[in-house]
C-alpha cells in the first residue's frame, strides 16, 4: 500500500516566516525535480511526525497530495531539532518512472537463529551494514532487502555479492567493484574461553606418544622379570 501525505503550497519565505510556521504546528518543506519548478510547501507536523516512524516512509515512493494535485515523490532530506522531537524542514523529490533512482533501503536480517555460527558455535551476529544504497526504476523499488543468514558459519562473513536482489535492482558499490561485508558472526570472549578450557582438559586426558612408549616399556620389563623368576 502506498503511503500518502498531504501538503499545501507555501508563499511566505524567510527564517521569520518559517519560525512562525513551526510555531503554528506546521513544517516547512520543498518539493523539486521533474519538469516542474521547485515548490515551497508546508505540512502538518503531527501527521508528518507519525508518518516518519514508518520504516517504509524513508525508502518508498510516496504519494504527495499538494492542494488536491497528487504527485509521486521520494523523501530526500530531513532536518530535526537538536534535542526536541520536532521536524524543522523536509525535502521531497519528484520521480520520473523512466529514470533510475538511487535510494538507501533498510536490510532485514532473517534466520539468524539457525545460522551454524549461532546455533552450533554460540556466536553473535554482527551487522556491519544496516542499510544499502541501491539503484533501480521507481516501479522496482523495494521497501527493504532481506539478508538470509541461515548458512553463515562462525568466522565467516556475508558480502554484497551474496545478497538476493529483487528483479531490476542493482548495487552501485558492486558495479564499482566494492564487494563490502554485510554481516559476520563473532564468538564472545566467554564462549571462546570456555572452548579453550575444554580443549585443554581434553588434551590432558589423552596420553602423549612418549607416555605411551614409557608405559609399554614398563609392561615389557615386568613380563621379562616374571619370566626370569
Amino acid at each position: 500500500m502506498q503511503i500518502e501525505i498531504s501538503a499545501s503550497k507555501r508563499t511566505l519565505q524567510g527564517k521569520g516566516a518559517s519560525r512562525r510556521l513551526r510555531g503554528s504546528g506546521k513544517v516547512p518543506g520543498i518539493i523539486y525535480g521533474g519538469d516542474s519548478p521547485a515548490q515551497s510547501i508546508e505540512l502538518d507536523h503531527n501527521t508528518l511526525y507519525h508518518k516518519l516512524k514508518l520504516e517504509a516512509f524513508h525508502a518508498s515512493i510516496l504519494l504527495l497530495d499538494l492542494d488536491s494535485k497528487k504527485e509521486q515523490v521520494l523523501l530526500r532530506d530531513l532536518q530535526m531539532h537538536p534535542f526536541k522531537l520536532q521536524v524543522l524542514h523536509i525535502d521531497f523529490q519528484r520521480i520520473d518512472q523512466n529514470k533510475k533512482v538511487h535510494m538507501k533501503v533498510p536490510l532485514h536480517f532473517i534466520n539468524a537463529d539457525i545460522a551454524p555460527g549461532v546455533k552450533v558455535s554460540g556466536g553473535i551476529v554482527s551487522h556491519i551494514l544496516v542499510e544499502l544504497d541501491i539503484s533501480c526504476l521507481p516501479k522496482d523499488l523495494p521497501e527493504f532487502i532481506s539478508v538470509d543468514l541461515s548458512n553463515l558459519a562462525s568466522g565467516n562473513s556475508l558480502h554484497l555479492s551474496d545478497l538476493s536482489l529483487p528483479q531490476g535492482v542493482e548495487i552501485p558499490a558492486l558495479v564499482r567493484g566494492e564487494n563490502l561485508p554485510v554481516a559476520t558472526i563473532i564468538i564472545p570472549r566467554a564462549v571462546a574461553a570456555e572452548d579453550a578450557a575444554a580443549a585443554v582438559v581434553s588434551a590432558a586426558d589423552i596420553p602423549t606418544t612418549v607416555q605411551k612408549k614409557e608405559s609399554a616399556a614398563k609392561e615389557a620389563d615386568k613380563k621379562d622379570a616374571g619370566k626370569k623368576k
